[in-house]
């Protein structure tokens, strides 16, 4: 079982049943699934950087990425309906729990300068979003073969009815977050 799940079943359920107060242990807010997103405007010519940006996000999130496609033409962009403009994965299970462990105990703490992650990004309805400028820091990329460095972005959906419960849930699992 996943080191992370095994944490959150031991610690984390009977933490949040303390400080919110359910009367039943489906009411315990939990992760749902982590959607994690490329954008690759910029590959929308070049099939190669489209292909090797596919492939890292692969070897970041162990599972294969589904590319993206403009849903509409904009002319400003040279933007065609239907030209690839991003890659994204959705993790759920082990594989999510796998990822978020790896996420908050070996990738965040080699950010330089990392003070912890905003307290703000949450949306209203329980779910958080976190962007990192570049894949570099993840151990499984490989400086050499890099072609460009680019950022993406990560979706922590959860069950939690408000953003006060799914904070309360991300810390409990050991996301670093800003003191305020």
């Amino acid at each position: 079982m996943a080191r992370l799940k095994d944490k959150y079943r031991q610690e984390v359920v009977p933490a949040l049943t303390e400080r919110f107060g359910y009367r039943n242990i489906m009411e315990v807010p939990k992760l749902e699934k982590v959607v994690i997103n490329m954008g690759l405007g910029d590959c929308k010519d070049n099939s190669k950087a489209l292909e090797l940006a596919v492939t890292e996000l692969a070897t970041i999130s162990g599972q294969k990425p589904m590319v993206t496609k403009a849903k509409k033409s904009i002319a400003n962009f040279k933007l065609r309906a239907g030209m690839n403009v991003g890659a994204k994965v959705t993790l759920r299970g082990d594989r999510m729990y796998e990822f978020t462990d790896k996420l908050l105990s070996i990738v965040l703490p080699r950010v330089r300068d990392f003070r912890g992650v905003s307290q703000k990004a949450f949306d209203g309805r329980g779910n958080y979003s976190l962007g990192v400028r570049e894949q570099l820091i993840f151990p499984e990329i490989e400086y050499d073969k890099v072609d460009k460095i680019r950022g993406m972005e990560m979706i922590f959906v959860t069950t939690a009815k408000t953003d006060e419960e799914a904070r309360e849930l991300l810390r409990l699992l050991g996301m670093p977050f800003q003191q305020a």
